[in-house]
Protein backbone atom coordinates (compact mmCIF):
# COMPACT_ATOMS: atom_id res chain seq x y z
CA UNK A 1 0.00 0.00 0.00
CA UNK A 2 1.33 3.32 -0.48
CA UNK A 3 3.13 5.85 1.98
CA UNK A 4 4.05 9.19 1.80
CA UNK A 5 6.51 10.93 4.51
CA UNK A 6 4.35 13.87 6.02
CA UNK A 7 7.30 15.74 8.45
CA UNK A 8 7.79 13.05 10.70
CA UNK A 9 5.06 10.63 10.17
CA UNK A 10 4.35 7.84 7.37
CA UNK A 11 1.42 8.20 6.28
CA UNK A 12 -0.30 4.79 5.04
CA UNK A 13 -3.59 5.77 2.09
CA UNK A 14 -5.33 4.10 -0.60
CA UNK A 15 -7.10 5.79 -3.62
CA UNK A 16 -10.30 4.09 -5.46
CA UNK A 17 -11.61 5.18 -9.05
CA UNK A 18 -10.39 7.52 -11.23
CA UNK A 19 -7.95 10.17 -10.76
CA UNK A 20 -9.89 12.34 -13.15
CA UNK A 21 -13.16 12.43 -11.13
CA UNK A 22 -13.82 14.85 -8.10
CA UNK A 23 -11.54 13.95 -5.26
CA UNK A 24 -13.11 12.87 -1.85
CA UNK A 25 -11.14 12.19 0.75
CA UNK A 26 -11.59 10.04 4.05
CA UNK A 27 -10.71 11.11 7.33
CA UNK A 28 -10.88 7.80 10.35
CA UNK A 29 -11.99 8.45 14.04
CA UNK A 30 -10.07 7.58 17.07
CA UNK A 31 -9.04 4.16 17.64
CA UNK A 32 -9.52 2.60 13.73
CA UNK A 33 -8.18 2.41 10.46
CA UNK A 34 -9.56 3.73 7.02
CA UNK A 35 -11.40 -0.05 6.08
CA UNK A 36 -14.12 1.62 8.82
CA UNK A 37 -14.85 3.52 5.37
CA UNK A 38 -15.25 0.39 3.40
CA UNK A 39 -18.87 1.13 2.59
CA UNK A 40 -18.52 4.63 1.31
CA UNK A 41 -15.43 3.70 -0.29
CA UNK A 42 -17.56 1.02 -2.60
CA UNK A 43 -20.69 3.75 -2.97
CA UNK A 44 -18.30 6.72 -4.06
CA UNK A 45 -15.70 5.15 -6.24
CA UNK A 46 -17.83 5.09 -9.37
CA UNK A 47 -17.64 9.12 -9.38
CA UNK A 48 -15.21 10.10 -7.46
CA UNK A 49 -11.47 10.04 -6.61
CA UNK A 50 -11.84 8.43 -3.15
CA UNK A 51 -8.69 8.95 -1.00
CA UNK A 52 -8.45 7.04 2.35
CA UNK A 53 -5.51 7.43 4.71
CA UNK A 54 -4.94 6.48 8.26
CA UNK A 55 -4.56 9.26 10.77
CA UNK A 56 -0.78 9.29 12.06
CA UNK A 57 -0.33 6.92 14.61
CA UNK A 58 -3.40 4.52 13.10
CA UNK A 59 -3.67 1.59 11.18
CA UNK A 60 -0.31 1.12 8.92
CA UNK A 61 0.42 5.07 9.27
CA UNK A 62 3.75 5.46 11.28
CA UNK A 63 3.75 6.63 15.59
CA UNK A 64 5.85 9.16 16.14
CA UNK A 65 6.52 10.22 19.43
CA UNK A 66 3.48 12.83 20.49
CA UNK A 67 2.24 14.42 21.84
CA UNK A 68 0.26 15.37 18.61
CA UNK A 69 -1.58 18.61 17.75
CA UNK A 70 -4.53 19.49 15.47
CA UNK A 71 -2.16 21.46 13.31
CA UNK A 72 -0.53 18.26 12.20
CA UNK A 73 -3.30 16.24 12.10
CA UNK A 74 -4.94 18.61 9.05
CA UNK A 75 -1.80 19.38 7.85
CA UNK A 76 -0.96 15.72 6.72
CA UNK A 77 -4.35 15.61 4.81
CA UNK A 78 -3.12 19.23 3.12
CA UNK A 79 0.36 17.36 2.43
CA UNK A 80 -1.34 13.93 1.05
CA UNK A 81 -3.48 16.17 -1.64
CA UNK A 82 -0.14 18.15 -2.30
CA UNK A 83 1.57 14.28 -2.95
CA UNK A 84 -1.37 13.10 -5.36
CA UNK A 85 -1.46 16.77 -7.02
CA UNK A 86 -4.83 17.61 -6.28
CA UNK A 87 -5.77 21.02 -5.96
CA UNK A 88 -9.04 20.46 -4.47
CA UNK A 89 -11.33 17.96 -2.61
CA UNK A 90 -14.29 17.07 -1.08
CA UNK A 91 -13.60 16.16 2.47
CA UNK A 92 -15.58 13.69 5.06
CA UNK A 93 -14.11 13.34 8.51
CA UNK A 94 -15.98 11.60 12.04
CA UNK A 95 -15.38 12.21 15.17
CA UNK A 96 -11.49 12.50 15.27
CA UNK A 97 -11.64 13.29 11.78
CA UNK A 98 -14.66 15.08 12.15
CA UNK A 99 -12.21 18.03 14.38
CA UNK A 100 -9.68 17.57 11.41
CA UNK A 101 -12.24 18.88 9.10
CA UNK A 102 -12.74 21.87 11.21
CA UNK A 103 -9.50 22.44 11.21
CA UNK A 104 -8.96 22.37 7.48
CA UNK A 105 -11.80 24.09 6.60
CA UNK A 106 -10.65 27.13 9.03
CA UNK A 107 -7.45 26.97 7.78
CA UNK A 108 -7.02 25.44 4.75
CA UNK A 109 -10.56 26.62 3.02
CA UNK A 110 -9.30 27.10 -0.31
CA UNK A 111 -8.54 23.55 -0.67
CA UNK A 112 -11.91 21.71 -0.20
CA UNK A 113 -15.24 22.63 -1.93
CA UNK A 114 -17.21 21.01 0.60
CA UNK A 115 -16.40 19.72 4.32
CA UNK A 116 -18.71 17.28 6.27
CA UNK A 117 -17.83 16.46 9.82
CA UNK A 118 -19.90 13.61 11.64
CA UNK A 119 -20.25 12.69 14.55
CA UNK A 120 -18.06 15.64 16.22
CA UNK A 121 -18.23 18.64 18.37
CA UNK A 122 -15.83 21.88 17.95
CA UNK A 123 -14.20 20.68 21.45
CA UNK A 124 -14.68 16.80 22.21
CA UNK A 125 -14.62 16.09 26.05
CA UNK A 126 -12.55 17.19 28.85
CA UNK A 127 -9.23 17.92 28.87
CA UNK A 128 -8.04 16.33 32.03
CA UNK A 129 -9.94 13.06 30.78
CA UNK A 130 -8.07 12.91 27.24
CA UNK A 131 -5.21 13.14 29.48
CA UNK A 132 -5.81 10.58 31.65
CA UNK A 133 -6.76 8.21 28.79
CA UNK A 134 -3.50 8.87 27.24
CA UNK A 135 -1.62 7.60 30.29
CA UNK A 136 -3.82 4.77 30.76
CA UNK A 137 -2.86 3.61 27.63
CA UNK A 138 0.74 4.15 27.73
CA UNK A 139 0.65 2.07 30.90
CA UNK A 140 -1.81 -0.49 30.33
CA UNK A 141 -1.79 -0.32 26.35
CA UNK A 142 -5.29 -0.54 24.56
CA UNK A 143 -6.97 -3.91 25.56
CA UNK A 144 -8.88 -2.17 28.26
CA UNK A 145 -10.30 0.79 26.05
CA UNK A 146 -11.04 -1.69 23.13
CA UNK A 147 -13.26 -3.70 25.32
CA UNK A 148 -15.21 -0.78 25.80
CA UNK A 149 -15.45 0.48 22.60
CA UNK A 150 -18.39 -0.97 21.16
CA UNK A 151 -20.33 0.68 23.63
CA UNK A 152 -19.39 3.90 22.77
CA UNK A 153 -19.28 3.63 19.18
CA UNK A 154 -22.67 1.59 18.28
CA UNK A 155 -26.02 1.00 19.69
CA UNK A 156 -27.38 -2.10 21.52
CA UNK A 157 -29.09 -3.37 19.13
CA UNK A 158 -26.50 -3.05 16.01
CA UNK A 159 -23.84 -4.51 18.56
CA UNK A 160 -26.11 -7.87 18.70
CA UNK A 161 -26.84 -7.90 14.91
CA UNK A 162 -23.58 -6.96 13.39
CA UNK A 163 -21.61 -8.92 16.14
CA UNK A 164 -18.55 -9.69 13.33
CA UNK A 165 -18.46 -5.85 12.19
CA UNK A 166 -18.53 -4.87 16.06
CA UNK A 167 -15.40 -7.40 16.81
CA UNK A 168 -13.42 -6.57 13.92
CA UNK A 169 -13.24 -3.16 14.45
CA UNK A 170 -12.72 -4.02 18.57
CA UNK A 171 -9.73 -6.27 17.26
CA UNK A 172 -8.38 -3.48 14.99
CA UNK A 173 -8.21 -0.65 17.97
CA UNK A 174 -6.95 -3.64 20.91
CA UNK A 175 -4.03 -4.35 17.94
CA UNK A 176 -2.98 -0.67 17.16
CA UNK A 177 -0.59 1.76 18.41
CA UNK A 178 -0.63 2.75 22.20
CA UNK A 179 1.58 5.22 21.51
CA UNK A 180 -0.15 7.22 18.60
CA UNK A 181 -3.93 7.00 20.25
CA UNK A 182 -2.13 8.14 23.50
CA UNK A 183 -0.62 11.10 21.30
CA UNK A 184 -3.96 11.76 19.30
CA UNK A 185 -5.32 11.93 22.88
CA UNK A 186 -3.82 14.75 23.99
CA UNK A 187 -4.51 16.66 20.64
CA UNK A 188 -7.97 16.02 21.49
CA UNK A 189 -7.13 16.97 24.65
CA UNK A 190 -5.85 20.86 23.56
CA UNK A 191 -7.99 20.70 20.61
CA UNK A 192 -10.64 23.63 20.86
CA UNK A 193 -12.06 24.90 17.42
CA UNK A 194 -15.40 26.64 18.87
CA UNK A 195 -13.93 30.66 18.96
CA UNK A 196 -12.78 30.01 14.72
CA UNK A 197 -16.24 28.15 13.63
CA UNK A 198 -17.88 31.79 12.55
CA UNK A 199 -14.59 32.10 10.22
CA UNK A 200 -15.27 29.03 8.40
CA UNK A 201 -16.14 29.89 4.69
CA UNK A 202 -17.06 26.59 2.54
CA UNK A 203 -20.16 24.95 2.65
CA UNK A 204 -20.41 22.47 5.99
CA UNK A 205 -22.35 19.50 6.01
CA UNK A 206 -22.53 18.10 9.90
CA UNK A 207 -23.81 14.71 10.75
CA UNK A 208 -25.09 14.16 14.06
CA UNK A 209 -25.95 10.89 15.40
CA UNK A 210 -28.86 10.68 17.35
CA UNK A 211 -27.99 8.13 19.97
CA UNK A 212 -24.34 9.48 19.73
CA UNK A 213 -22.74 9.42 23.77
CA UNK A 214 -20.15 11.02 22.63
CA UNK A 215 -20.64 13.84 20.73
CA UNK A 216 -23.98 14.54 20.66
CA UNK A 217 -26.91 16.27 18.84
CA UNK A 218 -26.54 19.01 20.91
CA UNK A 219 -23.03 19.68 20.00
CA UNK A 220 -24.20 19.33 16.45
CA UNK A 221 -26.27 22.45 16.71
CA UNK A 222 -23.48 24.15 18.56
CA UNK A 223 -21.90 24.54 15.18
CA UNK A 224 -24.61 24.93 13.07
CA UNK A 225 -25.33 27.99 14.89
CA UNK A 226 -22.13 29.08 14.37
CA UNK A 227 -20.82 28.20 10.56
CA UNK A 228 -22.45 30.80 8.47
CA UNK A 229 -23.08 28.07 5.53
CA UNK A 230 -23.83 24.55 7.59
CA UNK A 231 -26.52 22.90 7.51
CA UNK A 232 -27.41 19.39 9.57
CA UNK A 233 -28.70 16.04 9.38
CA UNK A 234 -29.18 13.83 12.54
CA UNK A 235 -28.67 9.79 11.66
CA UNK A 236 -30.54 7.59 13.52
CA UNK A 237 -27.33 5.97 15.24
CA UNK A 238 -24.54 5.71 17.62
CA UNK A 239 -21.00 7.46 17.13
CA UNK A 240 -19.62 5.63 14.27
CA UNK A 241 -22.79 6.43 12.33
CA UNK A 242 -21.36 5.44 8.27
CA UNK A 243 -20.86 1.95 9.60
CA UNK A 244 -23.76 1.60 11.50
CA UNK A 245 -26.11 3.12 9.21
CA UNK A 246 -24.19 3.32 5.70
CA UNK A 247 -26.91 3.78 3.61
CA UNK A 248 -28.46 6.59 5.09
CA UNK A 249 -25.15 8.57 5.54
CA UNK A 250 -24.02 7.71 1.94
CA UNK A 251 -27.25 9.35 0.44
CA UNK A 252 -26.69 12.40 2.65
CA UNK A 253 -23.40 12.62 2.24
CA UNK A 254 -24.09 12.15 -2.04
CA UNK A 255 -26.50 14.98 -1.98
CA UNK A 256 -24.50 17.07 -0.21
CA UNK A 257 -21.27 17.25 -2.28
CA UNK A 258 -23.59 16.90 -5.34
CA UNK A 259 -25.64 19.88 -4.96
Amino acid sequence: MPTFTSNDAEINYQTFGDAHNPALIFSNSLGTKFSMWQTQIDYFKTNHFVICYDTRGHGQSSAPKGPYSIDQLGQDVVNLLDHLNIAKADFCGISMGGLTGQWLAINKPERFNHVTVCNTAAKIGQEQAWLDRAKLVREQGLKPIAETAALRWFTEPFIQSHAAVVDAMSNDLAAGSSEGYASCCEALAKADLREQLKTIPVPVLIVAGQQDPVTTVVDGQYMLDRIENAEMFEINASHISNVELPNDFNVALDNFISA
